[in-house]
């Protein structure tokens, strides 16, 4: 997991975190996929002018309404469970370090998150709770 924490997000600061990317993944990884949803920033002008100089970067776009489908949604849902359950912070710099720390502990265990047919029915089932009951 690579994170940057910004105070707004646009254009810009998603770049950056693609400039991490790229500085921290080894040269000789040729190929990059990244899972987004359909925020704007993630497709936006000056994003794919970075990305056409970027190669070896794939962007793939979950469907629109279907957050659930990105790891990296998962992956929040981990952080405000063990992280910002009773937040109590300091200020942002604090707020920040803890979060930061936390990416540095989940990297030393990392590993993907198991998709299973029992959760994929757990999600299905949640839509269609969700869903309004036809009379």
């Amino acid at each position: 997991m690579t994170g940057i924490l910004r105070r707004r997000k646009r254009q810009v600061e998603f770049i950056e975190l693609l400039e991490e990317i790229d500085r921290t993944t080894p040269t000789h990884i040729t190929l990059i996929h990244l899972l987004c949803d359909n925020l704007s920033v993630h497709h936006g002008k000056q994003v794919r002018a970075w990305l056409a100089k970027h190669p070896r970067f794939r962007m793939h776009f979950t469907p629109v309404h279907c957050s659930w489908m990105n790891q990296v949604e998962q992956w929040f849902s981990v952080l405000q469970r063990k992280r910002l359950v009773a937040p109590n912070f300091q200020n942002l710099a604090d707020l920040e370090s803890k979060i930061l720390k936390f990416i540095t502990e989940w990297n030393a265990t990392a590993h993907p998150f198991l998709w299973t047919l029992k959760s994929f029915a757990k999600i299905l089932a949640k839509i269609d709770a969700a869903l309004p009951k036809a009379a």
